[in-house]
């Protein structure tokens, strides 16, 4: 629990507990999680930071948030919690679904993530939310088909915690993120992989480019590319979408929905 609440959001770092499996499954209960956090902070071999145990507990607290809402409404399982999302206009693209799920987008946090999950059947908690905005928001691709692909890879895939996630990022769902949040896959690396050490670790093809360019490869020069032997099209994919482009399709989608639930 010792520095959880700085380490917990760095994902080349050994900072979150990796309990959700235990917790899914029945090995460990919420009971018994919730008392050893306190005792890590106010027991005899405590250590951790008062502000380390209230987030940590509040990611307890959230677990058991979702499975409280999933259990008074089963159907969110399939039914946007927010009845109005029912009208974004989801993008049918299997291309890019098959792209996202492979690793091959172009973006190397989201595909690090990617990769992670297909090989490990876990993925960092910060990954997921850049890779969850980046299915919903970069492809407009409907939440319900990504949680469905978490369920089916991941080996804690508590179907509530899972489909109250994903309702949470694509906007839909229970205290959601604001629609107009849009994670930027790039600056999500730079500021939760600085040294693009998680990225080396998943994507090897871009492991000899420098911090400077890893999080961008597109924007390393030709000399770079050929220096540290990375084809851009070839050993790695070009961006599936642009950055800029994406966002700003996603917010005329987004506000038309808005603008027809303002108007009734």
């Amino acid at each position: 629990l010792r520095d959880y609440a700085r380490g917990r959001d760095l994902p080349a770092e050994d900072g979150t507990s990796r309990l959700s499996a235990a917790l899914h499954v029945g090995h460990l209960s919420a009971r018994q999680v919730w008392h050893a956090a306190h005792a890590a902070v106010h027991g005899r071999h405590g250590g951790a930071s008062g502000r380390d145990l209230e987030k940590f507990l509040a990611e307890l607290g959230w677990r058991d948030f979702a499975a409280a809402q999933l259990f008074d409404a089963p159907d969110l399982v399939e039914r946007n919690h927010r009845p109005e999302y029912d009208a974004i206009g989801w993008r049918d693209d299997d291309d890019a679904f098959d792209a996202w799920a492979k690793g091959r987008t172009g973006y190397p946090i989201v595909d690090a993530g990617m990769r992670q999950l297909w090989t490990t059947g876990w993925m960092h908690n910060r990954v997921r939310m850049v890779v969850a905005s980046f299915l919903t928001k970069h492809l407009l691709i409907d939440w319900r088909r990504g949680e469905r692909w978490f369920r089916d890879t991941l080996v804690d895939a508590n179907i509530a915690s899972n489909v109250v996630n994903w309702q949470w990022v694509a906007g839909c769902g229970v205290d959601a993120a604001p629609y107009f949040r849009i994670m930027n896959p790039v600056l999500q690396g730079e500021k939760f992989d600085p040294d693009g050490r998680y990225i080396r670790a998943w994507v090897p093809e871009l492991a000899d480019l420098p911090d400077s360019v890893i999080h961008a490869p597109w924007s390393a020069t030709a000399m770079e590319c050929e220096r540290h032997k990375v084809r851009l099209g070839r050993d790695y994919p070009e961006p599936i979408v642009d950055h800029k482009a994406a966002r700003q399709r996603a917010l005329e989608c987004f506000e038309r929905v808005k603008r027809r639930q303002r108007e009734g």
